[in-house]
């Protein structure tokens, strides 16, 4: 076991603690998530995100995230987010383009930056992927839902009571339609357009947002025709923008990102 210094930063409330690993190399971080996320007895955290150099030189950073039950996440919107303010105000690097290797992909992100602080982020989530999401679940509607995969899989079901996801996103998750598990959205449209989302995490539980789940709850509005292209997801940490551009197809998804606090801690062993 050693010291690790880390930093903990959040995306419109999701929260996560990350290690620069260039520096601070770690044994076994799904171990130290579990231990660190733990809100009682660790630092506190939906998970944890390893930065470290991208091995090809297609990219210039590479994230791990890991759940709060130590699983290995594909991707996290307000992660990738917050490691391009990380990268940039730590002065790893002085790109405004940076490109982010993840298990789901190449990501882009592009910060917009005033007076040395990086005030949002837009990052290219890259094409929504479709599939079949008609599921029959004792006492559900069957098919009310819309499987979209933002390179994890999610699963967004409108409806006039967001907080069922309480109830049902732990039934959801570990439906046998989905033999990973699966990210589950409740999500209601607005009288002003906005859309009202709750999410459950795989391996997290209730988190106060998720990007990519913003972003996928954004195509499932388009593809049942209850919003355009473009949409304010306001989850319980705060409002995402969503852009699906038709020009390539692509979710481009824009929000804030913050520093909480640095510290050390000792490696689970």
């Amino acid at each position: 076991m050693g010291t690790i210094r880390f930093t903990k930063m959040h995306g419109a409330g999701n929260d996560y603690i990350y290690v620069d690993t260039t520096r601070y190399p770690m044994t076994n971080p799904a171990r130290a998530a579990v231990a660190w996320s733990d809100r009682h007895k660790g630092i506190g955290s939906d998970g944890l995100v390893l930065i470290d150099r991208s091995p090809v030189p297609e990219a210039d950073f590479t994230m791990r995230i890991f759940n709060a039950d130590g699983s290995e996440a594909m991707m996290c919107g307000n992660a990738s987010r917050c490691i391009g303010k990380y990268l940039y105000e730590r002065r790893l690097t002085d790109k405004t383009t940076i490109r982010l290797l993840t298990l789901s992909g190449i990501k882009t992100l592009a910060l917009n930056v005033a007076d040395g602080c990086v005030e949002s982020v837009t990052v290219d989530m890259l094409e929504p992927a479709l599939a079949d999401s008609a599921l029959f679940l004792p006492g559900h509607d069957p098919g009310r839902g819309t499987f979209v995969s933002m390179g994890n899989p999610h699963y967004v079901i409108f409806t006039d009571n967001v907080d069922e996801v309480g109830q049902t996103g732990p039934e959801l998750e570990r439906h046998p339609a989905f033999p990973q598990r699966c990210n589950i959205e409740f999500a209601q449209v607005q009288p002003d357009g906005t859309i009202r989302v709750r999410v459950w995490e795989r391996g997290s539980g209730i988190t106060m947002a998720c990007g990519t789940g913003a972003c996928a709850t954004a195509v499932a509005a388009c593809l049942t025709g209850r919003a355009g292209r473009e949409s304010t997801i306001s989850m319980d940490g705060g409002k995402l923008h969503i852009e699906w551009r038709e020009s390539d197809n692509h979710v481009y998804m824009t929000g804030p990102a913050a520093f909480v606090f640095d510290g050390e801690a000792e490696e689970a062993g």
